[in-house]
């Protein structure tokens, strides 16, 4: 028997759809109709509410009191799980700098783990360092920075199975533009950040491939009116992407308007840059290998600065409609599509598509999450 899912309103990819079904086969996507088949149907009852992708988290580093620099298949798992209840139905598990070895180590791990998961589907692996600056370190640890070296990141794709996806670094380094150049060639994507890079290191470290600047505004050189910066990259250049937190912490809703008006809805990827306090109570916690407080909604380390966050992605779309930042289409669209465009992995989620595996959510009119389902399945829902 058909299985259709009815609901008030679709989020396709390049359109928003009003009442109809949205049919199920076999845990796949399959057509949006207006009307029911004449035949006898299943039909998934969500009248009132909104259907959309399921949510791309292609920058988080923990939750549910695990970390992926635990090294732990586990761990993993469980933030697997958890995310579920986040509206996210695909994710970038994110390394943080650390020694070759571990990070070696960690690359294997998920490698080895990624298809064993049962909840939110590991779509590669984002390494976020250790080809970084100290000027702009935030919660990252400078005694393990260096330069770009390709045979060391070599092994560490070797030991993920050909997994890591997206790799940042700061576009001062020595050796960026050969390095980029390599990586990009291989299908690796190149995020630039961290960095007390200026505008040309920025736009050199662009035209040799790289084409995300990570967290957009934190951890990098402000915009001047002389020296524009890491920032003023960002703004300027043109076919790259941003990666934005908006928890209201990291960046100032009017500084993410500018963001989302300078370099348009389809071209920032919202993204939560958790660690491993999401989804746990106030407390003592660690990032990397640096002790976090987190109270008032925020991770932070001894000194203050700020640690990685405690966001989930269905809090980001709520936020920047609340804030008048975008529409309900673009802020799901920022959470889904674009972030799986940015890295590369837009050929198997970010988008309902007919055959595709039928990861989505339902939403409420208000932008809160109601459900997620994973492969046609409903995993979570939030009055169970």
């Amino acid at each position: 028997m058909r299985t259709f899912v009815k609901a008030d309103k679709f989020f396709l990819k390049s359109t928003v759809k009003g009442t109809g079904y949205l049919e199920i086969v076999d845990g796949k996507f399959g057509e949006y109709l207006t009307q029911l088949p004449d035949e006898e149907v299943t039909i998934v009852d969500h009248s009132g509410k909104w259907i959309a992708p399921g949510l791309v988290d292609t920058h988080i580093h923990g939750y549910m009191n695990h970390d992926v620099m635990d090294n732990d298949a586990e761990g993993i798992k469980v933030m697997s799980e958890g995310l579920l209840a986040c509206g996210v139905t695909s994710f970038l598990p994110t390394t943080l700098t650390s020694s070759k070895e571990l990070l070696r180590d960690v690359a294997e791990t998920v490698g080895k783990v990624h298809k064993e998961v049962t909840g939110a589907k590991i779509q590669g692996i984002y390494f976020e360092g250790p080809f970084f600056t100290e000027e702009y370190k935030g919660a990252q640890n400078p005694s393990y920075f260096g330069d770009p070296d390709i045979d060391t990141f070599h092994e560490w794709q070797e030991a993920s199975g050909g997994l890591i996806k997206k790799i940042a670094l700061a576009p001062e380094r020595k050796g960026v533009k050969e390095f980029v150049e390599q990586v990009t060639n291989e299908g690796v994507v190149v995020s630039l950040g961290h960095s007390n890079g200026t505008l040309d290191d920025a736009t050199a470290a662009v035209e040799a491939g790289a084409s995300v600047f990570v967290h957009a505004f934190n951890g990098m050189r402000g915009l001047n009116h002389r020296e524009p910066g890491m920032v003023g990259a960002l703004l300027s250049l043109h076919d790259v992407f941003s990666e934005l937190i908006c928890d209201g912490h990291h960046v100032h809703p009017t500084a993410a308007g500018v963001l989302m008006e300078k370099a348009g809805h389809d071209h920032v990827a919202l993204i939560t840059d958790c660690m491993m306090a999401g989804g746990m109570p106030d407390g003592d916690y660690i990032l990397g290998e640096f002790p976090v407080v987190v109270k008032d909604g925020t991770a932070r380390l001894q000194e203050g600065n700020l640690a990685g966050s405690i966001l989930k992605l269905k809090e980001a779309i709520k936020n920047v409609v609340d804030w008048d930042l975008a529409t309900p289409e673009q802020a799901v669209m920022m959470a889904s599509l674009i972030p799986a465009i940015s890295c590369k992995i837009d050929d198997v989620c970010g988008m309902i598509k007919a055959g595709r595996d039928a990861d989505f959510i339902v939403l409420n009119p208000d932008m809160t999450l109601e459900a997620t389902y994973l492969d046609g399945v409903e995993r979570f829902n939030v009055n169970k």
